[in-house]
């Protein structure tokens, strides 16, 4: 599981799927910067974020024989 810093700098009371703020992976230097729910969405579900995941589980994988 990866861990997320989410901060909402402004959201419309009219539509709130109308977000704009920034998203920050612990333990990584940067953000991505989304406008709506839709962009934040694909940032935490971008195919790279998938590949990391499965990364990290193969190489902490413990096989018993």
């Amino acid at each position: 599981m990866k861990d997320y810093v989410l901060k909402i700098y402004r959201r419309e009371k009219k539509d709130p799927r109308i977000a704009v703020g920034v998203v920050e992976e612990v333990g990584l230097q940067g953000n991505k910067a989304f406008r709506n729910i839709d962009e934040l969405w694909s940032i935490l579900n971008s195919p790279k974020a998938k590949a990391a995941k499965t990364k990290k589980r193969k190489k902490n994988a413990t096989y018993s024989q």
